[in-house]
């Protein structure tokens, strides 16, 4: 079997260069020059030939583009079919400008070498099977294959350099137990930047502001189609937008492309100015309509062709669901083509805690007589929104979507939302695996923190919103995980850091596309001036000496020494945790392990071992005080001046634990201050109807007892105007979220 039967030429390769070679070639001018000059000069002569046909002007041009049929779009055009397109930012020609200046320059014999291959194993087979496209990278003597997810299959060494000079497409090597075709030459900017694993050997993108088309014969004319002129120009006038494009400060989303219209509108209906309810843009600030518009242009694929996912990471407070409101109700009453709507049905799902909030929102934006939104708790079941035809809304908590997944599968939605996305950062859990079995291609996640801990979560939510944009995991983690990781590292080479930012910056420009994100600095000028303190507390004297004391523990000294095999930092840093929060904690715990036998216990009773002679032989955690903690006796203070120099103003408290919470709550109490409070105990139910009171301005509450895991997440408590963060979290999105 021949070359043809690589995978990449059995998929359809509309980048690959014509076989045909005309006789007469100089043998002096590079053959892949030559291959080019001929296909502009075919196109050329088709167009004499054929009116229906635009001429081409290929002209490569250092620096520039040439766009395939000029900047004149005005003429008329055939049918026209879109080249798929994995990365749009890329030019259309950048293969024969490659080639000129591989060939065109001469190379020094260290210089590094790419070029693109297929590969089978060696035998002595006239006709080959190849396996599969891959990468061979040339330096001096030394050479390595790279499949398309960035794996080495083979390395060696043995060639000359001067063998390589002058190697042309089409030449045959055996490299490490392997037999290679070239297919051509790959520039180190496409490698550098990883672009030739993404397009399989090298080939090119397609712009999409600047499409390559491929022309066919008209499509056939339906017959219930309107035939005479007259119907047709009335057709086209009854479509009207549904608001006035030319109000001042209207909304007007932008106009699909050729491509978009012909890929979309079949049927040839007239082109209509979707405008933004003017009820809602007139509450809308400026990033907010900015948002609107990109994610307007991402689900309705005008960003990438056959992309419909989207990812909006504004910092909280930024309105992403207001935007998303905006989106949805857009989208259900008009459309570009004929202005029919675009969407019918959409999927919000969000955690537990904010399923209310988000009913709650779309009354206030949208009333409830515009859209009937409808919830899903333990009264209101999957059926009942099956069976009704008013809603075109629904509202789901994660856990209520694993519950109902059956009935879910069974309703068509046009438009997913995933509200506090990073949940979905683990492409294996049941929830992401539930969402991705639902066959709706327009997705949107919304999220402040997108990366929390590494780029292989960042890779989960993008193969989320868009499926396959990165290839494989195994070829992401390849091609931009491990040598951006890699050129972070202290020890690592200048080669290195420079491939690494390299990749970064390719991954940063390719995901640009369908990524958003904005910090909270645009909207300052629209608030008060905010105020961060860092308050360093001198511990008290019990735990000065509980402290010291857990630092001379056999597990502390293991772990400060850096013994991995059956460490225990995570138990020591949990111990530690404890104690700055209040002794009475540490003590707890100690009794609590006194009667256990598990080997984990075991552990910790070796950690605690001693300590209970250090607190009082009467001591009662139940009787604690403030002076037995130094963060607590700060808190106590900073509370009392709070009330007495701002009495009307209110103090949201958060901690990561229920345990410091209970100590709060009864330091609360003893001074007499009025509180909310909740935590992951608190019924979901109840939590919205909490969070409103507590921003009621009749509301007499001074403090809000908050549990970070339970109430960070997308609560509004804009009834609070003091944040005191008592602990810090493991993580520093959790904290940055609550702030």
């Amino acid at each position: 079997m021949r070359r043809s039967a690589a995978p990449s030429q059995l998929q359809g390769n509309s980048f690959k260069k014509p076989k045909f070679i005309p006789p007469g070639k100089n043998p002096e001018l590079n053959p892949d020059i030559k291959l080019f000059q001929n296909a502009a000069s075919d196109t050329n002569l088709q167009s004499q030939n054929d009116p229906g046909v635009c001429s081409s002007s290929l002209s490569f041009t250092e620096g520039s583009t040439s766009e395939i049929h000029g900047n004149d779009h005005s003429g008329k055009y055939c049918s026209e079919v879109p080249a798929v397109s994995l990365d749009p930012h890329h030019t259309v020609l950048s293969v024969p400008k490659e080639v000129t200046e591989s060939k065109g320059q001469e190379e020094p014999g260290n210089l590094v070498k790419y070029f693109s291959v297929v590969w089978c194993k060696a035998s002595k087979k006239k006709h080959k099977k190849w396996e599969g496209d891959a990468i061979l990278i040339v330096k001096g003597r030394s050479f390595s294959l790279k499949d398309l997810e960035g794996k080495d299959i083979g390395r060696g060494i043995g060639y000359k350099s001067r063998e390589f000079e002058n190697i042309e497409e089409g030449q045959t090597l055996t490299i490490g137990g392997k037999e290679i075709e070239i297919m051509g030459i790959i520039t180190s900017d496409d490698f550098n930047s990883g672009r030739c694993f993404q397009l399989g050997g090298g080939s090119p993108a397609i712009s999409n502001s600047q499409p390559a088309r491929k022309y066919l014969s008209k499509p056939f004319k339906g017959v219930c189609e309107p035939s005479s002129k007259e119907n047709r120009q009335y057709d086209f006038q009854s479509c009207k937008p549904r608001h006035d494009p030319n109000t001042p400060n209207s909304l007007v989303m932008p106009r699909p492309d050729k491509n978009h219209q012909w890929m979309f509108n079949k049927n040839c209906n007239p082109l209509v100015d979707v405008v933004v309810d003017p009820h809602l843009v007139y509450c809308l600030r400026p990033h907010q309509k900015e948002g609107i518009i990109f994610l307007y242009e991402c689900v309705m694929g005008m960003r990438m062709n056959g992309r419909y996912g989207a990812i909006l990471a504004d910092e909280m407070g930024l309105g992403k669901t207001l935007q998303c409101i905006s989106l949805i109700w857009t989208l259900q009453c008009q459309g570009p083509y004929g202005g029919k709507p675009v969407i019918k049905k959409t999927l919000i799902v969000t955690p537990g805690s904010l399923v209310n909030n988000w009913k709650k929102e779309f009354q206030k934006w949208l009333g409830s007589e515009r859209i009937k939104v409808f919830t899903i708790d333990q009264s209101h079941k999957v059926e009942e929104f099956i069976k009704s035809p008013f809603y075109s809304v629904l509202i789901i908590s994660y856990e209520m979507l694993l519950r109902s997944l059956d009935q879910i599968k069974n309703i068509k939605f046009d438009l997913l939302i995933c509200d506090e996305g990073h949940r979905l950062k683990n492409s294996a859990i049941k929830t992401t695996t539930a969402l991705l079995s639902l066959s709706c291609e327009k997705r949107v996640i919304l999220t402040g923190t997108p990366i929390q801990n590494d780029l292989q979560e960042f890779f989960a939510l993008i193969n989320f919103v868009n499926p396959g944009i990165l290839g494989s995991s195994l070829s992401y983690r390849k091609i931009y995980e491990e040598p951006i990781i890699t050129s972070r590292e202290p020890s690592s080479s200048e080669e290195e850091k420079e491939l690494g930012e390299r990749r970064a910056a390719e991954l940063t420009c390719l995901t640009g596309l369908f990524i958003l994100r904005r910090t909270q600095e645009i909207i300052n000028k629209y608030l008060p001036p905010k105020i961060e303190n860092v308050v360093f507390c001198r511990p008290a004297a019990l735990q000065i000496e509980l402290y010291r004391k857990l630092l001379n523990s056999q597990a502390v000294r293991f772990c400060l020494q850096g013994f991995l095999e059956n460490s225990t930092h995570l138990l020591c840093i949990g111990a530690l945790k404890k104690l700055c929060n209040h002794p009475c904690l540490l003590f707890n715990s100690m009794k609590d392990k006194e009667s256990s036998s598990t080997s984990y216990e075991n552990e910790e009773r070796s950690l605690y071992k001693g300590l209970l002679s250090v607190f009082p032989a009467d001591y009662n955690p139940l009787l604690f005080t403030e002076n037995e903690s130094g963060k607590l006796q700060v808190l106590s203070k900073l509370l009392a001046v709070i009330r007495e120099l701002r009495p009307t103003e209110k103090v949201v408290l958060v901690s990561n634990y229920t345990k410091t919470l209970n100590i709060l709550q009864e330091v609360c109490m003893r001074h007499g201050y009025s509180f909310a409070r909740l935590d992951g105990q608190t019924p979901i139910s109840q939590r919205q109807q909490i969070v409103d009171g507590f921003n009621s301005k009749y509301c007499s509450d001074f403090i809000f007892l908050l549990s970070s895991k339970a109430g960070g997440v997308g609560l509004n408590l804009i009834g609070g105007s003091h944040l005191i963060l008592y602990d810090i979290d493991w993580n520093p999105a959790t904290d940055i979220q609550v702030r």
